[in-house]
Formats: C-alpha cells, structure tokens, sequence
C-alpha cells in the first residue's frame, strides 16, 4: 500500500505543466458529456427521425413500425407543401399571429415587470405570485379555462354580454341574446381570443425576466435622469431599455420561437383540426401527419420547414448580438 502511494505522488510529481493544464481544458467538456447526451437522445434523434421522415412517402403506421418499407420520394413532401396555395395561407396566419403576440406579450410583460420593479418587497412578492400562477398553469388546463369562460350558453363573457342593457347592446352590437353566440366561429374572433389565452400564459415570464434584470440596473443611474428633469418615458428609451437591450432580444427570440408552436391551444379551443381558416404550421403539420388519410411524409416537411424558420430567426438575433459586440 505504502509503495502505491508512494508511486502515485511521483507520477504526480512528474507531471508537466503542460499536461496538467490540458487535463483541466478538458474537464469543463467532461462534466458537460452527460447534458450533450440526454440532448441528443431526447433532441437531436428525433429531429433526425423527422427530417429523415420527410423525405418518404408515409401513409401507413405498419411502415412507421417498420412491417413495410419506406418509398423514397425526395424533395417530392417539400414540393407538394410549398406549391400548395394553402400553405402560404397558413404561413401568413402563423407571421402575423407570432407578430401580434409577441408585440403584446413584450408590451405587458415590461409594464408588468416596470410594476414590481416600483412596488416595495411585500406587495412586489405578492403580485408576482399572482402573476406567476398564470405561468405555472399547464397550458391545456388553462386554454379549457379560458374555453368554459367563453362557451356560448354558460360562459362568463356570454353572461356579461347578456347582462347589459338591450339599448346598449342593440347600439353597439346589433343585438340583444347572446346565448348560443359562436365565440370561436369567426376566424378573426377566433385569434383574438387565441391571442388573449397565449399572451396571458406568457407576459409573466418576460414579467420577471425584466424584473430580473431591472435589478441589475444601477439605481444612480436612474436618480441622476430624474435630478436632470428626465421624466419615466425618457428614463425608460435613455437608460433602461439600452441596457437591457441584451435580455429584450433573447426574450424576442425566445417569444418567436414559443409563439410560432402555439398548438394547445389552437387544438383544445378549435375542438380539434377541423377549422382549417385558422391553421397554424403546427397545429397543420399535426392535422396532415395524422387526420385520415395519415401523411406523415408531408407533416414531417412542415415541421422540418418550421424548424427552419426558427433556426433562421435565432440565427439572425445571433449575428446581431455577435455585430453589436464587435462594435462596441
């Protein structure tokens, strides 16, 4: 024992400095081997399953189990998608859908987090709880919420309608009942509400990530504007918002990317994949992969071109922070 001890500390003894340092390079990527892994099984085998779908024709679940073979069609999925008229209606719908929320969802989020920012502990640490169970509610427990909320003979905003004055109601709307009234019939009403749940299961978020970074904020900074007469709007454009341009475009990015997959939502308020108007590239990837006749080849082709389009998005926001860097 004593003579194994003694050789350990002589090869250690031995050891160059050269040595011992690359040892220590490679430690970082060692402790990171064990998250690449679970990433790649639970990440990157999939998208590869998906990608690798794409380009067969699919429209059996004996071939997705292997029992007969995949025909290959190449480029064929994608071609059939993009000379589709219907795709560019849908792609139309997910732009200015994504665009709408993510505008509100930044807007209300940074009111929000402006909010706690000003209140005193006890009240900010009250608020946020209540801002934050919005967050914490699974988003199909509160997507079947916000359905009850706006079924057309026993929801809230059915009763409230119909608890206003006829005269008024006649003014305004033209009518006087509205039990039975389709909430979710009109595709405009339709992404409205859709706006309504996803920007309320999603300002809390950029709520506290604002808070967060509020905090970092030198509080001189923001007394000496106000000693020179600036008021909070010029506060605001002057000094909080370029220091916090960093945290705004990941929160962007991050609201991009969760706003173009909205399916949940869409799903459980839609009642399924029958209102096609108001179909999104996820929700339209699922209804072609899965609706009879089964086309997994094409739905696969969505989602690999969604995938694509959220890759150039943060693409796009990484040469921008990479360009503002560089220039400072």
């Amino acid at each position: 024992m004593s003579t194994l001890t003694e050789r350990t500390r002589t090869d250690a003894a031995r050891e160059t400095p050269a040595r011992r340092r690359s040892r220590v390079d490679r430690l970082p990527y060692l402790l990171l081997l064990p998250c690449l892994v679970v990433i790649g099984v639970l990440l990157l085998w999939p998208l590869g399953q998906v990608v690798t779908m794409s380009f067969f024709r699919l429209d059996n679940v004996r071939q997705l189990r292997g029992d007969r073979e995949w025909p290959f069609v190449g480029l064929a999925n994608y071609t059939q998608i993009l000379g589709d008229p219907f795709f560019r209606t849908v792609l139309r719908n997910t732009v200015l859908f994504a665009a709408a929320n993510v505008l509100l969802t930044m807007v209300l989020g940074t009111l929000v987090g402006l909010l706690l920012h000003r209140l005193g502990r006890k009240m900010a640490t009250f608020v946020a709880g209540c801002v934050m169970l919005a967050w914490a509610t699974p988003a199909l427990t509160g997507t079947i919420v916000w359905k009850w909320i706006f079924d057309d003979t026993s929801g809230l905003v059915t009763w409230a309608f119909n608890a206003l004055p006829d005269g008024l109601s006649q003014a305004l709307f033209g009518r006087t009942d509205w039990s039975g009234y389709g909430w979710f019939n009109s595709p405009l009403l339709f992404f409205a509400i859709l706006t309504l749940v996803v920007v309320w299961h999603s300002f809390p978020f950029i709520a506290v990530s604002v808070l967060a970074g509020l905090k970092s904020v030198p509080s001189e900074l923001h007394e000496a504007a106000r000693v020179d007469g600036a008021g909070p709007w010029t506060v605001f454009w002057k000094i909080t918002f370029p220091l916090l341009r960093p945290v705004f475009g990941i929160l962007v990015v991050l609201s991009t990317i969760w706003d173009f997959k909205v399916f949940t939502q869409q799903f459980v308020l839609a009642g399924g994949t029958q209102d096609r108007p108001t179909f999104m590239l996820a929700i339209y990837s699922y209804a072609e992969a899965f609706s009879p006749p089964p086309r997994y080849g094409v739905g696969s082709a969505i989602a690999v071109i969604l995938t694509l389009i959220l890759l150039l998005v943060t693409g796009l926001y990484v040469r921008m922070v990479l360009r503002q860097e560089d220039e400072s």
